[in-house]
């Protein structure tokens, strides 16, 4: 019963109107980041830690871009349950897929590596510009509330991707490659590994922080090719995706390589329209923040 209320909830919220619902997101802005001061230390440290050279005011300003871009970015995830497929191939757009289709034509499975940037939701729609009969996977990580993750799955699912719990990863991939199947698997790789899981560390946005290298791995192992995923926001509701080849031949690189060039290319997809970065989580929360002379 739960579920369908929420569902129906978000129907009908997803039924308004793009321009309307902009409108509402600038005043949900305003009691976001102003009453209800949602996670603004929390915002306020990461940006100051990761942009050192930053003025306060400068901070203060990408801040509040990122709160407008983060309900902008809500409200759009919700419109995922009645957008056709033909209005998000225009407000989602991915460039050099042939790159990608050309592997897949090969019988190549490709990994798609990507982080918490733009509207990371909308990625979910990749499957409308992949080769016919292609599969197009997310890795996520299940929600703790039932009702919410099986809404999140319904409009993750609608344009086709397949989401996979993130604990069954090998064995999904496995059963893939086993069957002769081609797919296209997309990790957001930019999760903060626990404390008693930091294996390795890289220097990301001022920080050494201990990165999760199980994509990597699952690339290497079976043999996938890899891309980088690189998003901007070209308006309100328009995103462009370009696929960036991270190597010719990943499973010749050295081991942490990859996710080495991986976060070497989203620190300079953050650097370039930052306040449209997940700012609101701990993400250097194991991380040892660098000095002027490290970075």
């Amino acid at each position: 019963m739960m579920y369908q209320l929420l569902r129906l909830f978000l129907k009908l919220l997803a039924c308004i109107p793009f321009g309307v619902l902009y409108i509402l997101s600038d005043g949900m802005y305003y009691v976001l980041y102003y009453l209800i001061r949602y996670r603004r230390k929390i915002v306020r440290k990461n940006l100051t830690e990761s942009f050192p050279e930053k003025s306060l005011p400068e901070i203060k300003r990408v801040e509040k871009k990122f709160y407008h871009f983060f309900m902008d970015m809500i409200l759009e995830s919700c419109k995922l349950a009645t957008l056709s497929p033909g209005e998000i191939r225009l407000r989602m757009k991915f460039k050099n897929i042939e790159a990608v289709n050309a592997l897949l034509r090969q019988g190549k499975s490709v990994a798609i590596y990507l982080g918490h940037y733009g509207n990371w939701e909308w990625v979910s729609s990749m499957p409308l510009w992949l080769e016919q009969g292609v599969i197009g996977a997310q890795i996520y990580r299940k929600l703790s509330n039932p009702n919410i993750d099986r809404l999140m799955l319904h409009i993750r699912e609608r344009m086709g991707a397949v989401c996979v719990d993130m604990h069954k990863t090998a064995r999904y991939t496995t059963e893939q490659i086993s069957a002769g199947k081609v797919c296209v698997i997309g990790f957001i790789a930019d999760q903060s590994p626990r404390k008693r899981e930091s294996r390795h560390f890289l220097h990301f946005l001022c920080h050494n922080v201990p990165v999760l290298t199980g994509t990597e791995k699952i690339v290497k192992h079976y043999g996938l090719e890899a891309f980088y995923l690189d998003v901007r926001r070209t308006g309100r509701g328009l995103y462009e995706a370009e696929f960036v080849r991270l190597h010719e031949h990943p499973q010749s690189v050295p081991d942490f390589e990859l996710t080495g060039l991986y976060f070497q290319h989203l620190e300079q997809t953050i650097m370039r329209q930052p306040e449209l970065y997940l700012w609101t989580h701990k993400r250097f929360r194991n991380a040892e923040k660098l000095s002027a002379q490290e970075v």
